[in-house]
């Protein structure tokens, strides 16, 4: 079975009608370099980690264009198509074709998923039926609250009831994820009670809460913050504790990001299945590990029952594929091996950190660990657990490896 992802481009907030007031986009202006796996050895810098983390293109693709690049993505597809995934930089309701999109999408007869919207460039009530009519079969849809004068203010929604009324004739005929980014004192408490109440009596799957965001440890790496001045931020186990509550009263599936997914027990649902640990290689050599400071705790509760007498060094940063080369010139370099593995998607140049970790005099080599050894909210919102799980083991398995074909 094939699945086919279909890009039309765009940049947040010029093809979005605008930022939102919590937008992690909203502040970013032009930005080094950071560095990452994909830069050239001799280079920091390439596409991804200058315009790609971004999301910097140069506006909407056109329809042709589009259309070309589908019928050529097809083409290296083999077997039935399963699903058509439209994504982009920008915001697809905004798209100025966006009706015949679909109807050009629709016309390949596989299940479309639209992979994020606001639903503002959405307004007038019959484009749930279009869309319906179309094939759409899943949405992720961001709704921040269903009051829809907060959407207005926060969203900056010209038209919030006929979104949320497109929202609730969609939720009654395909999957829905409901998405929120969580502004303490403004979508939280009550309202975010009565959304949730809203969303569940109206047929939508789950909603995933998102931590806003307003520092560098917190994951503004774009010199972007603060995003909003003197708002509050939850505490990440604070933050835990609410996905928790609410879970537990409503029947819709409840997550949030960075912790966690109730249902699953993700991220590393693996820790309440020691049978799958003790099938996981032993770890029979020394490298330390490095990690945000979320996952540390977790990853060295892994690697302790896989043998591992190293302990996992978090930095400050909270999220470890968001660690830059600023985090690793903090970190306490007594403490490391001589072998260190960061993470596979760390925003670093390879040279950059070599250095950085090596700056005491002690020559260490410094290798990528794997991409993902879990799935957080984000990614878990659509999988069942056993497909987390083996997510899980095989990330450990290679961080495992690598390990034990580096380490000392």
């Amino acid at each position: 079975m094939a699945q086919l992802t279909v890009d039309i481009g765009g940049s947040p907030g010029i093809n979005c009608r605008g930022f939102c007031e919590y937008c992690y986009f909203k502040k970013v202006r032009g930005v080094r370099p950071l560095g990452c796996k994909y830069c050239l050895p001799f280079k920091k810098g390439c596409d991804y980690c200058t315009r790609g983390v971004r999301e910097e293109y140069s506006g909407f693709k056109d329809l042709k264009t589009i259309a070309d690049e589908t019928l050529a993505n097809l083409q290296g597809k083999s077997g039935d198509l399963e699903r058509i995934t439209i994504s982009g930089g920008g915001d697809p309701s905004c798209y100025p074709r966006f009706n015949e999109l679909i109807e050009l999408l629709g016309s390949m007869e596989a299940p479309l998923h639209i992979g994020y919207t606001s639903g503002k460039g959405w307004d007038d009530p019959l484009v749930a039926d279009m869309l319906i009519d179309h094939g759409l079969t899943e949405l992720s849809f961001t709704v921040f609250a269903s009051d829809p004068a907060l959407r207005k203010r926060y969203m900056h929604d010209p038209t919030p009831e006929v979104s949320l009324a497109i929202l609730e004739k969609l939720c009654e005929n395909m999957d829905v994820y409901a998405a929120a980014v969580i502004l303490p004192g403004i979508n939280d408490g009550s309202v975010l009670e009565q959304t949730c109440e809203w969303l569940q009596d109206r047929g939508a799957k789950g909603i995933i809460l998102m931590r806003f965001a307003n520092a560098t440890e917190q994951g503004l790496i774009l010199g972007n913050g603060p995003i909003i001045n003197n708002q509050t931020v939850q505490t990440v186990e604070s933050f835990r504790d609410i996905i928790s509550d609410l879970n537990k009263r409503y029947a819709l599936k409840i997550s949030g990001t960075p912790l966690w997914d109730p249902d699953i027990g993700s991220p590393f649902a693996i820790l309440n299945e020691l049978d799958l640990i003790n099938k996981l290689p032993r770890i029979q050599r020394r490298a330390t590990v490095i990690s945000g400071s979320v996952a540390a705790p977790f990853i060295e509760r892994v690697l302790s029952l896989c043998g591992s007498k190293v302990p996992v060094v978090p930095v400050h940063k909270e999220i470890a594929c968001l660690i830059t080369i600023d985090d690793l010139r903090e970190l306490d370099l007594s403490a490391l091996e001589p072998v260190v593995i960061i993470p596979g998607r760390a925003f670093v140049h390879d040279s950059e950190a070599q250095d950085a970790l090596s700056s005491d005099g002690i020559d260490r080599q410094v290798i990528r660990g794997p991409e993902m050894l879990t799935a957080d909210a984000e990614t878990s919102m659509g999988m069942i657990r056993e497909h987390v799980l083996e997510m899980e083991m095989d990330g450990f398995a290679d961080l495992i490896r690598t390990i034990n074909r580096y380490g000392i």
